[in-house]
């Protein structure tokens, strides 16, 4: 490559660097610019330090823009038509005249944290719509079922006009509760075919739905539909009064039958209802915010452990004393924490 040629490169290169600046995203955003969006949405998922300033800019600029829309996680085991679903809610949002943000997330393999990335491709028609817009992100192991920056997706989304924020969640695990940390309105879907394996649900998932579908209720499996209904009611009824007084409701959903998909929009707007007519939102989320931000500082504090060459060195030298049965794992660790105090 001769000189002309390499400068030319260069400049190209630098000009494409500028626009994924916060200056310049972050004007497209209030316009509702798509691209504009998921050039936002890599800033805050770059690990490199000057995007990681950029995305901080970003979000301090969005902050007085956010939090104006209905914020959605659907969760539910592999198999049980999460993305078939949450296409055809979709749908039918946008038919009512929402903005729908679909923000996907994909299981990582422990390996390799590569995922799969493909509800995009399980979502053709919602994706299709102008007025929507779907992110698949990997969830690098992240607990909750949520990407590590799935949250600050959510505030980009609603500056760029999305007044519905659906999070798809990985479906696996407890740990999953996490996830209602960061929405409003939590929706458990469950297989027909499961009613009588209902002890499998993880009880912590059942406490913190707000609303539960029976999904694929369709064809021979209707009757069994309408029995893990009647099983998950049943089993509702045992458990304590949620905080904010709200009846948890059970449905039953087909893609063949658009109808199922209304009961449920109908049972999400009187949720939104429900939560303004007794002021619980904002307190909601600002206690979600106290979270998250506890949440950070932790994740800082482990980040320095991790990356620090004297936090690694004594690591090493301590994990060896535990190997070898020399020291105690708790004792170990206030060890640990004793030399490095000061510097927090």
């Amino acid at each position: 490559m001769d000189n002309q040629h390499l400068n030319e490169w260069f400049s190209k290169r630098e000009k494409l660097k500028s626009e994924h600046t916060a200056e310049k995203l972050f004007p497209q955003l209030i316009k509702g610019s798509i691209i504009a969006l998921s050039k936002a949405i890599t800033l805050i998922e770059s690990k490199k330090e000057n995007d990681k300033k950029e995305a901080d800019f970003l979000l301090q600029k969005s902050l007085p823009y956010t939090g104006k829309s209905k914020r959605i996680g659907i969760s539910g085991i592999p198999g049980v038509g999460k993305s078939s679903f949450i296409e055809n809610l979709g749908l039918e949002l946008i038919k009512k005249g929402h903005k729908v943000a679909v923000l996907a997330i994909d299981p990582s393999s422990e390996k390799n944290l590569g995922s799969i990335l493909g509800d995009k491709t399980r979502m053709q028609l919602l994706s299709q719509n102008e007025n929507s817009f779907i992110r698949p992100s990997p969830s690098n192991l992240s607990l909750g079922g949520v990407a590590k920056h799935t949250r600050e997706c959510i505030y980009l989304c609603e500056l760029a006009g999305f007044d519905i924020i659906i999070i798809e969640t990985v479906g696996v695990g407890q740990s999953e509760t996490q996830v209602k940390k960061m929405i409003d309105y939590f929706l458990l879907l469950h297989l027909p075919n499961s009613g009588d394996e209902l002890q499998g649900i993880k009880r912590g998932i059942m406490e913190i739905a707000d609303g539960i579908v029976v999904n694929k209720a369709d064809g021979e499996m209707q009757k069994k539909a309408q029995l893990a209904k009647k099983m998950l009611e049943n089993a509702l009824h045992l458990f304590p009064k949620n905080d904010i007084n709200w009846t948890v409701k059970v449905f039953c959903s087909s893609i063949y039958d658009i109808s199922s998909y209304e009961k449920i929009i109908q049972n999400i707007e009187y949720y939104f209802l429900h939560l303004e007519k007794n002021n619980q939102l904002n307190e909601i989320r600002n206690l979600q915010d106290i979270y998250w931000f506890r949440e950070y500082i932790n994740e800082q504090i482990l980040s320095y452990f991790t990356e620090s060459t004297n936090a690694k060195e004594e690591l090493k030298i301590l994990e060896q004393k535990i190997y070898l049965k020399e020291l105690p794992v708790y004792v170990a660790s206030k060890e640990f924490l004793n030399k490095f105090k000061s510097k927090f």
